[in-house]
């Protein structure tokens, strides 16, 4: 992880305008719930009487309402294009209170409406606080002297400056790691956004029975949630409102809610999490952690305030998610250089076998077309001088010596294929030998150098000469050059092979020549670069493990 990649958080806007949409629950929550328990309670009350239809619609459009506003927040601040559904609406007295009833939109908005005032504000205290403590830690210099008895940092007491300049560094560390868990955070609010307000919502992944199976639990505990704290709620209502209680249950029980969401969407968009080097495991770790903190703040809230007692537990998750986070990010290095060697070595093996289909096409080509034919002929030529051996011997004679002259040819073309193959010379006496031989054999003047004690296996020998002798043709046919320099060195237990010629240069590296040859070296783990800019000259090299 670079220092570019540290502080690219801070350089997008989307940060800030996250960091305002995760702090807006601390304005709108009152709003919320001050609604919902209001519309709830009319409904029940008039429940017995037909004017709980006109309740139910103003229910519907009170919701409705709520939901345009949060759909808006997204739109601004998460860039989140919601657009809320159509609500249901049935001709009919009370069907019209049915449909308010029975329209999944309007629950879906009510759910989301009731995260925001619960999760959603325990994240938005979260949030403001580590942002407000990472800014005053970075400020204390200027305003420790202020405080009669000093900054108290946990056991640490500050009032000195120079003791003031260590808080510095580690407010810097709070707002960076601050604004790297932003980025988890907004995901899932972008994801609950669309799943509950949005009407043309679809799910990323396909729903798969497991998947199925995890959403409907989650369901099922949320409708358990929900019915028995809205009893709860109904109760202290009834018994004459006064010091508001049910909380402790919308806490208690909220806390094993959100882990339980948490893990069931962790685990459905593991490809999101490993987009950012992350996975499942890493998601539920950091998740459960911050369940746990917005159930701690909740707690400190509810009790009256006070000194800030879950710092501790968010300093103790920083540490632990922190870390996790560390290893897999350095791990993924790793694991990056470890996948891109298999996709090299994948795609080297499918080059090999490309080379080897092709080599055994132009031998199959090269026999039918040359050393097949001739034997033919050779077979034929015997079979007509047979016949005209006691009838005419001096026509008998000529088809013989036919056949000799065809012995012959055939004989070279076999050993031509099978110098191409791999060259007697090159098997015999080795790589400097054999690269003489083709320079010796080549219409081109050609300067050889080979700087190679020990002779590398077989198959990088034969590589390296073919690598020479495509170059060498390359140069005669088409480069028009008058001159080829030819160098062979090993360094280590690598073998370099340079092939420079004074041609016009324009080779074309997709040809069918020289990305054979580039298979070929892939093959065998090495690298063939081919530089040939118009006008020349044409350098190629190919570095290839010998060890």
């Amino acid at each position: 992880m670079t220092f570019a990649d540290i502080c690219r958080p801070f350089t997008e806007s989307r940060t800030y305008k996250g960091l305002v949409y995760l702090a807006t629950p601390l304005v709108v929550s009152g709003l919320w719930l001050a609604l919902l328990i209001t519309i709830w309670t009319m409904t029940f009350v008039l429940a017995i009487t037909p004017l709980v239809v006109p309740a139910l619609i103003g229910v519907g459009y009170a919701i409705r309402g709520s939901a345009a506003v949060e759909a808006a927040l997204s739109r601004w601040l998460l860039d989140v294009d919601i657009k809320l559904p159509r609500p249901r609406t049935d001709k009919g007295f009370w069907a019209r209170g049915w449909a308010v009833l029975t329209d999944p939109a309007m629950w879906r908005a009510q759910a989301y409406l009731i995260f925001r005032m619960t999760v959603g504000f325990g994240v938005a205290l979260a949030v403001v606080i580590a942002v407000s403590a990472g800014f005053g830690l970075v400020l204390a210099p200027t305003y420790y002297w202020a405080i009669k008895d000093g900054i108290d940092v946990g056991l640490f007491n500050v009032d000195t400056f120079p003791e003031s300049l260590v808080l510095i560094p580690v407010g810097i560390a709070v707002l960076v790691a601050t604004a790297h868990l932003l980025r988890p955070l907004l995901l899932v609010s972008r994801s609950l956004s669309q799943a509950l307000l949005s009407g043309s919502f679809r799910p990323p992944r396909s729903a798969t029975p497991e998947i199925v199976v995890r959403r409907r639990a989650v369901t099922i505990h949320a409708i358990v949630y929900g019915g028995l704290n809205l009893l709860l709620i109904l109760i202290w209502l009834v018994t004459g409102h006064g010091y508001f209680w049910p909380m402790w249950a919308l806490l208690g029980l909220g806390l094993p809610l959100m882990i339980h969401a948490w893990v069931t969407y962790a685990l459905e968009h593991e490809y999101d999490w490993r987009q950012y080097r992350l996975n499942a495991g890493f998601a539920i770790h950091a998740g459960v952690w911050v369940a746990l903190i917005v159930f701690e703040t909740g707690v400190w809230a509810a009790s009256g305030g006070g000194e800030f007692w879950p710092v501790w537990t968010t300093l103790a998750a920083g540490t632990a998610v922190g870390a996790h986070a560390a290893a897999l990010l350095l791990g993924s290095r790793e694991r990056d250089a470890l996948t891109e060697r298999i996709s090299t070595l994948q795609e080297s093996r499918a080059g090999a076998v490309d080379v080897q289909e092709a080599e055994l096409r132009r031998i199959e080509r090269d026999l039918h077309d040359g050393a097949q034919a001739r034997l033919v002929a050779l077979g034929m030529s015997l079979g007509m001088a047979e016949q005209k051996l006691a009838e005419d011997p001096e026509a008998a004679r000529q088809l013989l010596a036919e056949a000799r002259t065809n012995t012959g040819d055939a004989l070279r073309e076999l050993r031509d294929l099978a110098r191409g193959i791999h060259p007697p010379v090159l098997a015999d006496r080795g790589l400097a030998a054999a690269i003489q031989a083709l320079a010796a054999a080549s219409p081109i003047t050609v300067s050889v150098s080979v700087d190679s004690a020990e002779r590398p296996k077989a198959p990088v020998e034969s590589a390296a000469y073919f690598v020479v002798a495509e170059s060498l043709a390359n140069a005669g046919k088409h480069a028009r050059a008058t001159h080829v320099d030819v160098r062979i060195t090993r360094v280590g237990d690598v073998l370099n092979v340079t092939v420079t010629d004074n041609g016009v240069g324009g080779a074309n590296p997709s040809g069918g020549g020289l990305s054979g040859l580039a298979r070929r070296v892939d093959a065998l783990d090495g690298k063939l670069t081919i530089d040939s800019p118009s006008g020349g000259p044409t350098t190629i090299r190919a570095e290839m493990p010998c060890g």
